[in-house]
Parts: structure tokens; sequence; C-alpha cells
């Protein structure tokens, strides 16, 4: 099964806010008091932010799927100086609240509209495909487009792979096989936790 649907109470919110970083604390913050639930868990933060420090200074970083801005908080926690990183969100009132939130983070912008506007802000050392472009509900981004040579995309929220060729309610895993099969890039999963998954694809150099 390709979604699931993780939980902000599931997750970071069952985290002190001490063991958190600050952006990513005021972002739980800002979350718990609009009830939103869809946030990304610890586990997938701490492998944005990881992943997020290994963008060069003058690289850039992408998102869709701004939400109250805890995978944001992730990113901007590990990102280097130089590094800007441009989210795109669909629901104006969270876009306003994530600026506010973030307003004295230096080279941010984050965006309101349709995933589709993070198009002309690319291409990416880092795009992380949460609000759409992840090939689940909306058409998979263009990988070529987007993302440099060498650079790395990913997509959250799957369930543990389990046998192979992925399939979902015995058809194919469209959501999946959309980037094992893409010929510009190099695909694999890692878990997080025995009930979450997330796909790492790098463009072929």
């Amino acid at each position: 099964m390709s979604a699931l649907g993780t939980s902000l109470h599931a997750g970071t919110s069952a985290t002190p806010a001490a063991a958190l970083p600050e952006l990513v604390a005021r972002a739980v913050e800002l979350a718990v008091r609009a009830g939103f639930d869809q946030s990304c868990r610890p586990e997938h933060g701490r492998l944005l932010q990881a992943l997020a420090a290994g963008a060069g200074p003058g690289g850039r970083i992408g998102e869709t799927g701004t939400g109250c801005g805890v995978g944001l908080g992730w990113l901007l926690s590990g990102r280097r100086p130089g590094v800007r990183v441009v989210s795109v969100e669909r629901e104006a009132e969270r876009v306003a609240a994530v600026r506010k939130l973030f307003a004295d983070a230096p080279d941010l912008e984050v965006l309101h509209g349709d995933w589709t506007a993070i198009h002309p802000h690319g291409p990416f050392d880092l795009l992380v495909l949460d609000g759409g472009g992840n090939g689940k509900q909306t058409a998979a981004a263009d990988p070529e487009q987007l993302l440099t040579p060498g650079g790395t995309l990913v997509v959250d929220d799957l369930t543990p792979l389990t046998t192979w060729p992925p399939t979902y309610r015995g058809s194919p895993d469209t959501g999946r096989t959309v980037w094992y099969d893409h010929p510009a890039l190099l695909t694999t999963e890692v878990r997080l936790a025995p009930d979450l998954s997330t796909l790492l694809a790098t463009r072929r150099p």
C-alpha cells in the first residue's frame, strides 16, 4: 500500500518539544492549534534534516505541501547557509501562517498555489514531494526538469514494501513503480519505522 495517512498526534506531538529543533517545535505548535494532523513524523523529519544538510552553498531545496510547516522546519534546521528553500501550499491560510512563523528565516519562500507552482523555482538539489507530484494522488513530477544531476527526490507516507513487484490492492503500485521504473533515476526505499517508509530517488548524473 502506497499511501499512509501518518498522523501528527501519533508521532510528532508525542515527542517532547525539547527533543525537536526549535523551528520544528514552532511548527508543531501551529499544527496543534490548527487541528492539522498530517504533518511528518520525527522519523521522516530527521531524514529530511540530514538530506537538507547535503545541499551545498548556493543550492536549492523544494517542497510541495507546506502544511503547517513541520517538514519545512526540519529542512530549514538541516540546511547550510546560502541554501534557498521554496515550499508550495494550496491553502492560503496555511501559507500566511507559515510565512509569519518563519518570517525570520533567510532564503525561504512559501508559495501559494498548486504543487506545479514549484516549477519556475527549480531545478533542485533536494525535492520533497509531499503535497503533489508524488505519483500517488497526482501526476508524477518530472525529475529531469525539477532535479539537478545528482539531485534527490523524496516521496514519503508509504507503508513498507513487502512484495516485488510492488502492488496495491492487487494492482501494480504505480505510486512506487513510477519512480523505480524512471530511466533517469536510481530509486530505493528506506524503512523509518515498522509502519513507515520513504522513497529516495537520485537523478543520474
